[in-house]
């Protein structure tokens, strides 16, 4: 493989790698779910948990305020917690 049919297939890797991320991003936009953020129980979030984690699954405490959990669109703020209904943004609670 000469080093312009390398650079190709990197470029396609890349290619499909962002629209992987894109088509993901919308899926769970199409499919009718929203982020909601402090409703979500220690290790179970599905994203952004703040400062010193990397993502799914990092949440240190119960409904830590800057963690999410995708819900059904338009039920985010009717989800009690110990702290209050849940957040369409992050929340100043415990982390």
């Amino acid at each position: 493989m000469n080093s312009k049919t390398s650079a190709l297939a990197l470029a396609g890797a890349v290619a499909a790698a962002l629209t992987l991320s894109a088509h993901t991003s919308f899926a769970a936009d199409a499919a009718g779910m929203e982020k909601c953020y402090g409703v979500s129980l220690a290790g179970k979030n599905d994203c952004a948990a703040g400062p010193g984690t990397s993502c799914a699954g990092t949440s240190k405490v119960d409904y830590q305020g800057d963690a999410w959990k995708l819900v059904p669109a338009g039920t985010c703020t009717d989800i009690e917690t110990p702290f209050g209904p849940g957040s369409l943004e992050p929340v100043d609670r415990p982390a």
